[in-house]
């Protein structure tokens, strides 16, 4: 019942202009920083790992830098799942396009990390192209509804469960579209190795990696960034990444990790920080997070 309520009031919000939209996102972001204590602790641990010499005043600045960018993000997914096609484009605009398309004819793997723009940059690319992604069915009935919506609601994509393996997403990378692909949450330790983000060992998937051999894929990052005040959102392509797969899973593992850290770097404030990215340690680590 609170979930269906929380949506209804997203799609009442989503009439408002994006200036005002964006305002009232941030003073969400405040609230949810005031009052999810649990989440909090959560950054602010994540930001001690990455960022001691910030000092816990610079980690706090950051951390409600972080909520506000998210209360934002938050609020302006009803476009997203409601708005026409033309307001969603305006929203999200993509830049870098030509990174893509001169490796056209190959098989792509779009590296989307996750920042809090994740969904806009997907969603603006599912406006005009049919594309491939992984999607985790939520355990709220209502939600799992609206986000399957917002997600197939313009060109139909192809949607596989993380249950069922990489076999559907090779076929049709094969059959030439492309993967928006998420590969650095912390999935446990199957199929994951610990490399270096940030200085930490963090249980990192292979599957870029993988994945990238099997279907003979070439790797072009796609980031979305949050642009400031209400200019909506950027959806960059980079440059397509030479020389890999190589032929040393860790090192491509590594250098995965070094270029979302880099991003990171650019904008800190909107690397998805509520995320428990270091929750899987190795063998005989203490664990970082109250469980």
């Amino acid at each position: 019942m609170l979930t269906r309520a929380a949506l209804g009031l997203v799609w009442l919000l989503h009439f408002l202009p994006l200036w005002l939209l964006a305002a009232l996102g941030r003073g969400v972001g405040i609230l949810l920083y005031l009052l999810g204590r649990e989440r909090r602790q959560v950054v602010l641990t994540n930001l001690g790992l990455c960022f001691p010499q910030l000092g816990e005043t610079g980690r706090r600045a950051l951390a409600r830098a972080h909520f506000r960018a998210f209360g934002r993000s938050l609020l302006e997914h009803g476009i997203l799942w409601w708005s026409s096609r033309e307001r969603v484009q305006r929203l999200v605009r993509v830049e870098g396009l030509e990174h893509w398309q001169a490796v056209a004819g190959r098989p792509v793997i779009f590296l989307a990390p996750h920042f809090i723009g994740l969904d806009m940059g997907g969603i603006r690319l599912g406006s005009e192209y049919r594309v491939v992604s992984v999607y985790s069915r939520q355990k709220d009935p209502a939600f799992d509804e609206v986000l399957y919506h917002g997600r197939t609601r313009f060109v139909m994509p192809e949607l596989f469960s993380r249950q069922e393996g990489v076999r559907s997403v090779i076929k049709a990378l094969r059959r030439g579209l492309p993967f928006y692909y998420l590969p650095d949450m912390d999935f446990g330790s199957r199929d994951s190795i610990f490399v270096p983000f940030f200085g930490v060992a963090t249980a990192t998937i292979t599957g870029l990696s993988r994945i990238a051999r099997l279907a003979g894929a070439v790797v072009v990052p796609a980031v979305t960034r949050q642009l400031p005040g209400a200019g909506g959102y950027v959806l960059a392509f980079y440059p397509a990444w030479r020389d890999f797969p190589s032929d040393d899973l860790e090192r491509d593992t590594r250098r995965m990790n070094a270029f979302i850290e880099a991003r990171v770097l650019e904008m800190p404030e909107q690397y998805y920080w509520l995320h428990k990215r270091f929750k899987t340690r190795p063998p005989g680590e203490a664990r970082f997070y109250d469980e």
